[in-house]
């Protein structure tokens, strides 16, 4: 392994650490901005119907895969720029 990408490891968990709180914080405004709660369904809320629990999910789900790929791109084109060398 290079020693670059041993380097950017503790990089990479922070970015994604950072990446899951930005995520949460999007997927609560988004939730908002859908009309919807304050907060999400939980799987086993049994006032929440199937339809309404499954979309929170996903919508999640895509708002954290988003924004944990932005992240992890703009880290390491960060990190080619600082460096000159691609982490991953």
């Amino acid at each position: 392994m290079k020693a670059s990408k041993i380097a950017y490891k503790p990089v990479g968990l922070a970015l994604g650490a950072v990446s899951g709180m930005a995520a949460g914080l999007a997927f609560k405004q988004a939730w908002k901005m859908l009309g919807h709660e304050d907060d999400a369904p939980d799987a086993t809320d049994e006032n929440r119907t199937w339809r309404e629990v499954l979309f929170a999910a996903a919508l999640q789900g895509a708002i954290f895969a988003v924004v944990k790929a932005a992240v992890d791109r703009a880290g390491a084109a960060t990190t080619r720029r600082l460096t000159g060398t691609w982490p991953g």
